[in-house]
C-alpha cells in the first residue's frame, strides 16, 4: 500500500471510529508492517498538531483524535463535555494514587489520603477514569482498582510510565490538604484590659473647708 493511501486510510479510520484503536490491530487488519504504521502515524501527528483544532494522541498502544487542549474552554462552552475542573482536589488526589499504587484497595487509597474515599471513587468509576481489575487475596475479597484508558486520554499521557515523580507528587498532596490559616480578628489587635482597669474607684472626696470640724457627716451615694 502507498504512503500517501495509508495515511489517507488511517485517517479515516480515526474519523469515523472516534475511539481509540489499537495500532496491533490495524498491522494486523491491514496486512501492514509494523514500522509503516508507526511512520504514519508521525506524519499525520505533524498533520494534525500545533494551533490545528485536532490533535492525534497515542496512549497504551491505541492512536485517537482528541481536541486541541488550547481551545478546551471554548468547546466546553458549546459542548460541555467533562472538564478537568469538574474533579474536585479530592478526586485528584485519589486517582494520582490510585495511578502509582495500582492495583490498590480501597483501604490502602485512605491510608495514604488519611480520610475517607467512599465518595471520591464513586466520582471515579462514574468518568471511567478507574475501573475494579479484580480483588485482593484477604480477607472480605477487596476489589483492586486500576486507571483505565480514558484516564490516560484525559491526562494526556501515553503510559503510566510516563507520569511523574511519585514522591513531587506527594509533596504536592499535602500542600493541598494543609489546613488554610485562621484569619486574625481584628480583635486580637487590642488587649481587653480588666474590670479593675476598665472601672477605677475614684479618688475618695475631700471635705470642704467650711465643713470643716463637723464630726456626723454622712456620705450620700
Amino acid at each position: 500500500m502507498e504512503i500517501e493511501l495509508i495515511d489517507e486510510v488511517l485517517e479515516s479510520l480515526l474519523f469515523v471510529s472516534g475511539n481509540g484503536i489499537s495500532i496491533s490491530e490495524i498491522t494486523e487488519l491491514l496486512e501492514l508492517q509494523k514500522s509503516e504504521v508507526n511512520n504514519s502515524v508521525k506524519r499525520l501527528k505533524e498533520k494534525y498538531g500545533g494551533k490545528c483544532g485536532i490533535h492525534l494522541i497515542s496512549y497504551n498502544g491505541k492512536i485517537q483524535f482528541c481536541t486541541n487542549p488550547a481551545y478546551a474552554d471554548t468547546v466546553a462552552c458549546v459542548l460541555n463535555p467533562i472538564k478537568e475542573k469538574e474533579l474536585s482536589n479530592a478526586a485528584l488526589e485519589t486517582v494520582a494514587i490510585v495511578a502509582y499504587k495500582q492495583p490498590v484497595t480501597r483501604l490502602e487509597i485512605e491510608q495514604v489520603r488519611g480520610v475517607n474515599c467512599d465518595y471520591a471513587i464513586q466520582v471515579l468509576l462514574k468518568h471511567n477514569l478507574i475501573e475494579a481489575v479484580g480483588r485482593r487475596d484477604a480477607v472480605g475479597k477487596p476489589l483492586l482498582f486500576g486507571t483505565t484508558d480514558n484516564f490516560l486520554k484525559r491526562f494526556q499521557i501515553e503510559d503510566i510510565s510516563q507520569l511523574p515523580d511519585y514522591d513531587k507528587l506527594l509533596e504536592s498532596i499535602k500542600v493541598l490538604e494543609q489546613p488554610k490559616p485562621e484569619e486574625k480578628s481584628i480583635y486580637n489587635e487590642f488587649e481587653i484590659p480588666d474590670a479593675e482597669e476598665r472601672e477605677p474607684e475614684l479618688p475618695e472626696e475631700e471635705t470642704p473647708d467650711f465643713l470643716a470640724g463637723e464630726t456626723d457627716l454622712q456620705k450620700i451615694g
